[in-house]
Parts: structure tokens; sequence; C-alpha cells
């Protein structure tokens, strides 16, 4: 019953942040052209500064983990091989392909899984979250790229991509954040109550967000697509390697399973959730639509993701949390 309730305070206080921001917007106080306005300002200011300040009060001599670094981008990879290969023998349209892909393998680490490792683990626990996001963020914007330009008969340019990878806020913000403690320096006490200040609005903010842009009208028009990508992104990806863990886990899984038997425990666990289990990133709806794929489609694998994570991330953090793993 103890770990049933750890598991439920981490998810459901998303989940009702979430439904208040549906419904402002269904009962109109909020447009969609709205949402994304707002969403570029938080992305921009709210988000790297909540990476920053968390990366600035952590002690990076325990929360950088080069091993976790490594499974996380291996596992990342491997998700991206596999969701090339599905789509390609299941569909046939290129601007279907692109957003089906992206839809399986890029997560919305940042926006799921900082406020769950909050809930799990307190916000004095999340240097090696944000450090972490260091890593991911600019590889799924890589990896993106390279599948939205192939399957729209572009050649990727290098330099772009890498462009596109340093000008990422998400990806500045962590980046600052450990130059600042690598060397050690210390912000004036305005300042640094500042960005605390300002780092407090990201995740809530971007919960609300994320539930005011729910919508469900071409759900019906997709239904195989969608349910491939569900599938894929929630269960099967998380799930299918703690197949692997069976002298620690008697149920289906992937990254998650091989990375508890591995030894991952306590938020370096906690952050493999965030990687692997949340939904799909909302920002791939914004790539799509920029990019000549399927936007509506991209809209819609967001949309679902996030609704249908709500329980399988809580089965997730049930499991393993029963489980001892962190």
């Amino acid at each position: 019953m103890e770990n049933l309730m750890i598991s439920a305070n981490a998810v459901l206080p998303m989940c009702l942040v979430m439904a208040l921001g549906y419904g402002t917007r269904r009962l109109g106080w909020i447009r969609r052209e709205e949402i994304s306005a707002i969403n570029k300002i938080a992305f921009r200011i709210f988000l790297p500064c909540l990476l920053y300040y968390n990366v600035y009060c952590s002690d990076l001599s325990g929360s950088f983990d080069p091993l976790l670094m490594a499974y996380a981008v291996g596992g990342v990879l491997l998700t991206f091989g596999l969701a090339l290969g599905y789509t390609l023998l299941t569909e046939k349209l290129p601007e279907r392909r692109s957003v089906m892909i992206q839809g399986m393998f890029r997560s919305n680490y940042v926006i799921m899984g900082i406020p769950v490792a909050t809930a799990l683990l307190g916000a004095d626990q999340l240097g090696t979250v944000s450090i972490l996001i260091a890593v991911v963020v600019p590889l799924f914007n890589m990896l993106s790229v390279i599948v939205l330009e192939v399957f729209r008969g572009q050649k990727p340019k290098p330099l772009h991509i890498l462009g596109q990878i340093a000008k990422n806020p998400l990806v500045i913000g962590s980046v600052l954040g450990i130059l600042t403690l690598a060397a050690g320096i210390r912000l004036p006490h305005i300042l640094e109550q500042t960005i605390q200040n300002v780092s407090a609005i990201a995740s809530p903010l971007q919960l609300f967000l994320l539930g005011a842009f729910f919508q469900f009208s071409g759900i019906r028009r997709y239904v195989r697509e969608l349910t491939a990508v569900v599938a894929a992104k929630l269960i099967v990806f998380p799930a299918l390697v703690t197949v692997s863990a069976a002298k620690l886990i008697v149920a289906p899984g992937l990254f998650l399973g091989l990375g508890a038997l591995l030894g991952f425990r306590g938020v370096a666990f906690v952050s493999l959730i965030g990687v692997f289990a949340s939904p799909t990133a909302v920002n791939s709806f914004t790539m799509a639509q920029q990019m000549g794929g399927d936007a509506e489609l991209a809209g819609d694998i967001v949309v679902t993701t996030s609704a249908v994570s709500i329980p399988t991330m809580f089965l997730w953090i049930f499991l393993f949390k029963s489980l001892g793993v962190f």
C-alpha cells in the first residue's frame, strides 16, 4: 500500500495539472495559438533556468555517471533503430514514417521526467536528471532532424544539425550549469534567488500547457498508427529489456529491466524512467510542422501518448518501487 501511494503521489498531481490545462482550453479561456506562444516562452526561459538551477545546486561528482550516460545514449539509439525498422516494414507514406519514428523514440523527458523525479526523490536530487538532459536532448534533436529530412527527400546537413543543437535552450541551460558548477562559481544571492523563482514555474506551466494542448479530433483517422506508437513508446521499449532481468523482475521489460539488472538505483533509475517511459516530446509536433511531416498525426501522437502515459508510468513506478529499485 505504501508503494501504491508513492506511485500515485508521483503521477496523479501531474495528471491533475494537465486536466486543469485541458479544462481551461475547453472553457475557452486559452486558445491553441496562445498555447504555442506561451510554450515558446517556457522553452526559452523557464525550462533552461530549471535545468541550470538543478545542475547548479547539485554535487557534480555524485551527479555525473558515465555508465548511465552511455546506457541512456545506447538505449535511445536502439529504440531509434527498432522504430525505423518497424516503420519501414509497416508504413508506406514517408510523411507518416518520419512522424511515427519520432513518436516512438523521442521522449518528453524534461516535462515528465523532472516532475516524476521530484515527487519520488525530492528537488535536491535532480542534478543527475539535468546532466543527463544535456546528453539526451541533443541526441533526440539530431535523430529527429535526420529522420524528418530523409523522409522528405532531403540530405541531412551536419553543420545545420550541429547548429540546431548548439542553439537549443535546454542544452544551453544544462551546459551552463555544468560549467558554473565545475568552475566553482557561486552566483550573487539576488540572482540565485531569481533563477530559483523562475525555475519553479517551469514544470507546472509545461504540464498545464500539455493538458491544454490535448485535442482528440483526429484519433479515429490514425487508429493503426497511434496504436503502434503508443504500444512501442510506453510498453514495449520501456519494458522489453526487463525480460533480461528475470532474476530480479518477473515481468516483460526492455530498457528499464536491463537498467535494473545493470545495477542502476535511486536517481539514476528514475532518470531512466524519464528517458524510456515518458510520452512523446511536445516539440516533435513543431518539428513535424516545420519539416514536412504529417503534423496532424504528430499532434495526435503527443496527445495520445501523454494521456496513456499516466497509467503506464504509474504501473512502472509501482513495479520498480515494489522491487526496491529506488
